[in-house]
């Protein structure tokens, strides 16, 4: 497995995002494309679309809400651990300063780096992106969905 940095830590499901994705968006270009060039079917294939659309944003909704929400507290969860380890100390005072995707940001740092980027993310109010790049030595999270 290639290792895991800036550059290549984002995940992609292909069933997901290279299948069903795009087979319900050319579905519902398909059903509008339709509509408007068989006046006969028109009703139809809007009705095509519609559905089309339906299903594909629930699909997004439903997979996103219930995985991102649960993500997120395993997250929190983690850098309150992890804060607790370096520090010796509840973590509640530096949660209230950081936003989520500071603290998410903050995952992929080593621990000899997770002071100093937490200190600085805190007083310069850097962004979880800016974060992840002023990061030397990638942490990486092999265990993502």
């Amino acid at each position: 497995m290639k290792k895991q940095q800036y550059s290549n830590h984002k995940k992609y499901y292909i069933p997901h995002h290279f299948i069903f994705l795009p087979m319900m968006t050319a579905f519902i270009v398909t059903g509008i494309s339709k509509a408007y060039s068989d006046d006969s079917n028109a009703i139809a294939w809007l009705l095509f679309s519609v559905l089309s659309f339906a299903i594909l944003y629930l699909a997004i909704m439903l997979r996103q809400h219930y995985a991102l929400g649960n993500q997120d507290r395993i997250v929190r969860l983690e850098f309150r651990l992890r804060y607790f380890e370096v520090f010796g100390r509840s973590s509640a005072s530096a949660e209230k300063q950081l936003s989520f995707s500071q603290v998410a940001a903050l995952r992929f740092a080593g621990d000899e780096e997770f002071e100093d980027l937490l200190q600085r993310a805190m007083t310069e109010k850097l962004s979880g992106d800016h974060i992840k790049r002023a990061i030397k030595n990638w942490r990486a999270d092999e265990m993502r969905l």
